[in-house]
């Protein structure tokens, strides 16, 4: 039976065109390469749409929202306080938006507020109890303000009231309301006050999800890094292995609700916002809703402008945990150089606004003008 004949000189491994499987190769453990992101499913994109939507409703610019609030509260209390605005069902005191949402206002905000704070800052903390603490207590803050204003509200309304009957027994404002007679007084619009004040703490709070889904990432690119020892700067780098472990876990486990709440936090400032404009429309006089806008834009101003981000004060700003995740900053665009026109600078005949004859000098130009953008843009 004839067989195969040796080659007198074997081809070297060097010169082949693939690399061929060496038994040293199997033994060695590869690195492998940087892992990628899982497939994304259909309803994570809807609710990563609708999640964008929301971002887009809400994270608008605030200097703008307080300008259209400040012009709502001036220009239309005063065309409601000199015209006579038509009848409509937010007019009732009684209706359902007024008894069940407005009336507990400050309910609905923590109720939302509060899990969505505990939520992320125990993702963003790496589950450090105390530092969840703290976040959550920029909530027990604002329901004290909240608390105070409101009862100065009440303090000032009865003090400095007065009932339209002389007799000393109705002139306190409950005895005087309850036997129909008109109770006259500056009646600071509480209900103004809260519905600005809580969406304006329920922005700042909800600012903690802006890059929120770009922490996965960061988790995929540490446990890769540390696999392959990389000593490079990283914002994850500074974790330990027990708080990278919490991190992921929490991460996976509180995003859902996070995102849910988010949502849910949108719906409930939109219908804030309509709230206060049924108020501003058929509610107290310009002056009374003047006076509650100033408070509740001070007091927003006061904490989370001026107060929270003093470095090293508690507590910290929204998304301020052990590592850093809203620090990406959009690199820097590279702007070439006009370049000029080989017709231009060539004289001669010309076909179709080409030179016909380019001579060797205008070549050597042209290969040294496009080695320098190239050099630009490197």
């Amino acid at each position: 039976m004839a067989t195969k004949r040796k080659p007198l000189h074997p081809t070297p491994a060097s010169t082949l065109n693939f690399r061929p499987t060496l038994a040293n190769d199997r033994s060695e453990g590869g690195r492998g390469t940087k892992p990628t992101a899982d497939p994304t499913s259909v309803s994570n994109a809807l609710v990563h749409i609708l999640q964008h939507v929301c971002k887009r409703i809400l994270f608008v610019d605030i200097k703008k929202k307080l300008f259209v609030y400040f012009g709502c509260v001036f220009l239309l209390s005063l065309i409601a306080d000199f015209t006579s605005v038509p009848k409509s069902y937010f007019s009732k005191k009684d209706n359902l938006f007024n008894l069940y949402f407005v009336k507990v206002a400050w309910g609905w905000t923590l109720l939302l507020s509060l899990p969505f704070v505990a939520f992320s800052s125990f993702t963003y903390c790496c589950g450090q109890r105390d530092k969840v603490l703290k976040h959550c207590s920029r909530l027990l803050i604002a329901t004290i303000f909240w608390y105070f204003w409101t009862n100065l509200y009440n303090y000032f309304d009865n003090f400095y009231g007065r009932c339209n009957v002389k007799n000393p027994k109705y002139q306190k404002r409950s005895a005087c309301l309850a036997e129909g007679f008109h109770w006259s007084s500056i009646d600071i619009s509480g209900h103004c006050f809260i519905l600005i004040y809580s969406t304006l703490v329920l922005i700042e709070e909800a600012r903690a999800i802006n890059c929120w889904e770009g922490i996965s990432d960061l988790i995929r690119e540490e446990g890769y890094a540390r696999s392959i020892d990389d000593k490079t700067s990283r914002p994850l780098r500074c974790l330990s292995s027990d708080d990278l472990d919490a991190l992921r876990t929490y991460y996976i486990k509180f995003s859902p609700y996070i995102r849910g709440l988010f949502i849910a936090i949108t719906f409930l400032t939109l219908l804030w916002d309509i709230m206060l404009l049924s108020t501003i429309i058929y509610f107290h006089n310009m002056l009374e809703k003047l006076i509650a806008y100033v408070v509740a834009v001070g007091t927003w101003a006061l904490t989370y402008q001026i107060w929270y981000k003093i470095p090293g004060i508690i507590p910290p700003m929204p998304g301020e945990g052990v590592f850093k995740y809203q620090d990406s900053k959009p690199a820097k665009e590279v702007k070439l150089k006009p370049r000029p026109s080989l017709s231009n600078r060539i004289p001669g005949p010309k076909f179709m606004g080409m030179p016909l004859k380019v001579p060797p000098s205008a070549q050597n130009n042209t290969s040294s003008n496009d080695q320098e953008q190239s050099n630009n843009v490197l």
